[in-house]
């Protein structure tokens, strides 16, 4: 995401949310104290951002049910082959072909890697609103499954790529196996955001959110191999 985007994104969330400027400025890389500090959790390696000039770590809490930021603003919602089966029958599609022609379309975009790489990105995405286009792809979209009460519809059967936020993941070859990486995207939309001087307050997160990316992980890069995603380094 463009720092402009995210510039916009904070201002629309400072209207219903406090942000602390120390993140703001963070968040729209004004900062030049920020350090990575990973921390292994089970099977994830978790980088946190550390700011040398406060001392404190960048750490994150879900506001659900008062926030639901996310499903309001959201951008993409690429599918495992495990989501095609799963809100499929949930939408009481009986073949999983009848559901991809209906209710998905097929995107391709540019993402930075964490050491800064062009990937290209392709992959099923669930249409957030029922008539959605290709011109819609990537534009903030309230969610169509997003009830009046701020919950949603077809939750527990929502897409994994929901689990994931505010996590974005990854895979690397460590000494000839695959490690899951992660860290926070920081696109301006979320207000759990804070500083903490260790990393106690969220160890119970981490734990939880550990199995929740590597299954994701796992279950993406099945589908890659079905073929129903692809991605490629420019």
């Amino acid at each position: 995401m463009f720092q402009k985007e995210i510039e916009e994104s904070l201002q629309l969330l400072e209207k219903k949310w406090p942000v602390d400027p120390i993140l703001k400025d963070f968040m729209v890389g004004k900062r030049s104290d920020v350090t990575d500090y990973p921390i292994k959790v089970k099977d994830v390696v978790f980088h946190i951002p550390f700011l040398a000039d406060e001392k404190k770590f960048i750490l994150w809490k879900c506001f659900w049910p008062d926030c639901h930021n996310c499903c309001e603003r959201q951008g993409r919602l690429p599918l495992t082959s495990d989501d095609l089966i799963v809100i499929g029958k949930g939408l009481k599609y009986q073949k999983t072909s009848d559901f991809v022609k209906n209710e998905t379309l097929v995107a391709t975009w540019n993402e930075s890697s964490p050491s800064g790489q062009q990937v290209v990105m392709t992959a099923v995405n669930l249409k957030r609103k029922k008539d959605e286009t290709e011109a819609d792809d990537g534009t903030h979209i309230s969610c169509r499954f997003l009830d009046d009460k701020g919950a949603c519809s077809i939750h527990p059967g929502r897409p994994g790529v929901c689990y994931l936020y505010p996590f974005s993941a990854w895979l690397e070859n460590d000494k000839g196996k695959a490690r899951v990486h992660s860290t926070f995207q920081f696109t301006g939309d979320c207000p759990g955001f804070y500083l903490a001087e260790s990393l106690d307050s969220m160890k119970d997160v981490l734990r939880e959110y550990s199995e929740i990316i590597y299954d994701y992980n796992m279950k993406y890069a099945r589908t890659e191999r079905e073929g129903y995603s692809s991605s490629s380094f420019v």
